[in-house]
């Protein structure tokens, strides 16, 4: 048809009718027609105010990236209104609010299913569909799933937009799923004013391998794979004033799949996992709490963050979201005091495409952070632990107490090769405990250094039980190197000095004084 003819069928109807017949909000002639002679409704496009000006994405939305999402308590409280799913089938549903849902098909085959859509948190059309591909790929992650379909969901305002532009969205996206040995199988498309991007993903997942946010313990480590700060840095560059370098390092870390955390965490028996999006590590982790019946403690000095993440804080460049998402998950948090505004506000903080919150055995965490690392996942540290049974709550500190010191994981370069070594000598030279041997190549003590490695292992009595009685035993014994090594492991892996004051004090009742006065000397020296 004759674009003139078009025009003019769709806009005498319009007209007739006193709307705007591709949108009845707007009259007919509607501003775009009044200001630049176009009628999108007849297909018209509006052409770019300069050609040579590439497209800024974040121009056409409001809220950029997972700051988008709906607020936890507006969702909860639109879930409480929904009639229970219930089926024998069904391993996870929406009761928990879990990352994704998990469905047993045949007792052979379990799915795992979810779909996550969001704005543009970056200019480029290609690195945003990275993103936005990564972001939905992650919740199948979290869950130990491993992706194998996509389907992707986009809202695009087609009349006002290069079909290029959409179609480098897409790409991006793809170029993501390809990494991830997924399978675009279509989607669907919408117009819309402003551009949002994602994909339903399909994946599969072992029956009794499977991670969900419902079983973290006392004594876990917690461990974040990825720094914080996306929506700050979002925003910060959405009004010009964030750094190249700030900009380069978080599209860098949204644009990056959780792939190989996940498989890592799966290999080391993770408790429980979330994926920290729009709800900030704060309401991410208290759902896992609540879910859990736990306590967690976050060290704030161990978060790792995004370049200049903290000072723009400072500034007040934080979104809405942060406030929608304080609303929710502040109740269930106890901030110290010396927790500073700036701080909360990283807390709070809508992340999009962020990083994986597992929760580990505390004698797993160590190694497990070593194989991240030597997998490319720089960034992942130790944040806290779960310190004990409750309905649900997390404190917020500055600094890690003294009964939980930690390693962060940056300063964890040795493989696990080392890790033996260091086992049998310590790094300062100090003396060895005999229940290591003596590190000489003798064959009786690499046969007697073989059978301690092993009764140390986990087994009928777990790894803390087990070092708490390796104390007790140093101190019996009077083993001074023996009780020291045994004592520095225990506070590495959050043992408490309360624990071990027990521990050293069933030594006493069994060794009298002399383990009294090891004991003594050591605490003096390690605490």
């Amino acid at each position: 048809m004759d674009p003139k003819e078009k025009r003019k069928r769709v806009m005498s109807r319009s007209i007739k009718i006193g709307h705007c017949v591709c949108d009845p909000r707007k009259p007919c002639p509607c501003p775009i027609f009044k200001e630049k002679n176009i009628c999108t409704c007849a297909g018209e496009r509006v052409p770019p105010e300069d050609k040579n000006q590439p497209v800024k994405l974040t121009e056409f939305v409001r809220s950029a990236g997972c700051a988008s999402k709906i607020s936890q308590k507006d969702l909860h409280q639109v879930l409480n209104l929904l009639p229970t799913i219930s089926d024998p089938r069904l391993l996870v549903g929406t009761s928990t609010a879990d990352d994704a849902g998990v469905f047993q098909i045949t007792p052979e085959l379990t799915v795992v299913q979810t779909v996550d859509v969001f704005t543009p948190g970056v200019d480029d059309p290609f690195l945003f569909g990275r993103i936005a591909a990564c972001n939905s790929l992650s919740d199948v992650y979290a869950m130990g799933g491993k992706p194998v379909t996509a389907l992707s969901v986009i809202g695009f305002p087609i009349y006002s937009l290069p079909h290029e532009v959409m179609a480098d969205i897409i790409k991006g996206g793809i170029e993501v799923l390809n990494e991830a040995d997924t399978i675009l199988l279509g989607g669907h498309s919408i117009n819309d004013e402003e551009i949002k991007f994602g994909f339903a993903v399909t994946g599969i997942v072992n029956n009794a391998r499977f991670v969900t946010n419902a079983h973290a313990r006392p004594g876990d480590s917690l461990i974040l794979t990825k720094p914080l700060g996306t929506g700050i840095l979002s925003l910060a560059n959405q009004i010009d004033r964030a750094s190249a370098k700030a900009v380069t390092a978080v599209t860098k870390s949204m644009s990056t799949l959780n792939r190989a955390a996940a498989e890592i965490m799966l290999k080391y028996e993770a408790h429980a996992c979330t994926d920290v999006t729009g709800f900030g590590i704060l309401g991410h982790l208290s759902q896992m709490m609540i879910e859990s019946k736990t306590t967690a403690e976050i060290w704030f000095n161990e978060l790792p963050l995004l370049p200049e993440a903290l000072d723009l804080a400072k500034q007040g460049i934080y979104s809405g979201a942060n406030e929608r998402n304080a609303e929710y998950s502040a109740k269930r948090t106890t901030m110290a005091e010396d927790v500073t505004e700036e701080m909360k506000a990283l807390l709070f903080d809508a992340q999009t495409s962020g990083g994986l919150l597992i929760s580990l055995p505390p004698e797993k965490t160590e190694q497990a952070l070593v194989e991240m690392h030597e997998a490319g996942v720089s960034e992942a540290s130790i944040i806290g632990r779960i310190a004990d049974s409750s309905d649900g709550h997390i404190k917020v500190m500055v600094e890690a107490p003294d009964s939980a010191r930690t390693f962060r994981a940056s300063r964890t370069q040795n493989t696990a090769s080392d890790k033996e070594n260091e086992m049998t000598t310590d790094t300062a030279g100090e003396e060895t405990c005999c229940a290591q041997g003596s590190g000489t190549p003798d064959k009786a003590m690499q046969m007697f250094t073989g059978f301690m490695g092993t009764a140390m292992q986990p087994g009928a009595v777990d790894v803390v039980t087990k070092e708490l009685m390796a104390v007790a035993l140093g101190l019996a014994v009077h083993c001074v190197p023996c009780a020291k090594i045994h004592i520095k492991k225990s506070l590495d892996m959050g043992i408490s000095k309360e624990e071990l004051e027990e521990a050293a004090a069933l030594a006493v009742a069994f060794s009298g004084c002399r383990a009294l006065m090891v004991w003594n000397e050591l605490k003096e020296e390690l605490f």
